[in-house]
């Protein structure tokens, strides 16, 4: 009986030290969560484009909008008439913009371009997108083609532009720039390497000055400003954490860890009660086999503490969560064929 109890004390012990290791949180309070494995699909036109990256709205409610693998940057009119083409870069062109006819999937990025972050000016109309390979644009209300309006800061060509915001009030536009070393069709050599040449970036849109707000940065991602406007937080993708950077106040110009993560954040958008909305494009130590479930966005309260997440199959890793006030939930992915759609039950 003795032998037997030690043999189930030692099998007690392994078994806390394996959930540890490969399930990182589970000792911490549990938050709650909802499933979102039936949520719905809004399809992209089949066969020819993928990878819905950002989700926005307009002033008028209308969108979902977002870019996807051909350049283009597309608007959800309604089941009836599904997708259609809003915006595009300098250089798109219908016919040589299609992978599979004109190249790989980096060649047609770096000539046609890669919307990622996305973020509407709700006064102004004016649409700024987080290029990857052509930098900050913006569209003009009504869409068309965008204007580059930053390619380079202090004589250093922005290299992977990711994340955006903009400030409601003041139309100050944030945004990241993920490395000075690779581009977007080379970000696993990001993480690989550790490449800590990220940069944080504030534009002007009334003088165009553009200011490098944190230099140095870790793989920064997605930024979202916070509802006092006091601070951004930004995705810290390798390290699997959220930083938050002061604009305002006796820290301003100064950066501190937010909240530790448990998996690979990418675009961070406000919820609807103070706090964020963190895609995770997968988690940390997460393995191919075993439960068809994984998180694929985590909740964060303006205290940095994880109060929701929301969980579905391992196929799906969505790189943006918007909330919207109605209480359905858009999710973006850049390698889905898709824009999901869900609900808390």
């Amino acid at each position: 009986m003795g032998c037997s109890m030690s043999r189930l004390l030692k099998a007690t012990v392994a078994l806390v030290i394996l959930v540890l290791l490969f399930m990182p949180g589970a000792m911490a309070a549990a938050a709650a969560s909802f499933d979102a494995s039936r949520a719905q699909q809004l399809p992209l036109p089949p066969g020819e484009v993928h990878g819905p990256e950002s989700v926005a709205f307009d002033a008028q409610g209308r969108g979902p909008y977002s870019g996807v693998s051909d350049g283009r940057i597309l608007r959800w009119n309604g089941p009836k008439l599904g997708w259609t083409t809003y915006a595009y870069g300098p250089g798109y062109d219908s016919e040589t913009c299609t992978t599979s006819r004109f190249g790989t999937e980096a060649d047609i990025e770096s000539r046609c371009g890669r919307p990622l972050g996305l973020r509407f000016n709700e006064k102004t109309g004016d649409l700024y997108v987080a290029d990857a390979y052509k930098g900050l644009m913006r569209v003009a209300p009504g869409g068309g083609e965008a204007t580059v309006l930053v390619n380079q800061v202090d004589g250093f060509p922005l290299c992977f532009t990711n994340g955006v915001d903009v400030d409601q009030v003041t139309g100050q536009v944030y945004f990241t720039d993920s490395s000075m070393n690779y581009q977007r069709s080379q970000h696993e050599m990001v993480t690989r390497t550790g490449d800590s040449t990220g940069r944080l970036m504030s534009y002007d849109p009334r003088t165009s000055d553009v200011t490098v707000l944190q230099a140095g940065m870790t793989y920064p991602n997605g930024v979202a400003l916070s509802a006092d406007r006091t601070h951004l937080v930004v995705a810290s993708t390798g390290p699997c954490k959220l930083l938050r950077h002061w604009i305002k106040g006796v820290n301003a110009g100064t950066s501190e860890p937010f909240a530790d993560l448990p998996g690979y954040p990418d675009n961070v958008r406000p919820d609807t009660k103070g706090g964020y909305w963190v895609a995770l494009h997968r988690e940390k130590n997460e393995l191919p086999f075993g439960r068809d479930s994984h998180r694929l966005a985590v909740r964060v309260g303006n205290d940095g503490k994880i109060v929701e997440e929301m969980r579905g199959p391992k196929k799906v890793r969505p790189t943006e969560i918007m909330e919207r006030s109605n209480g359905k939930i858009y999710f973006g992915s850049v390698e889905l064929p898709y824009v999901g759609v869900v609900k808390r039950k």
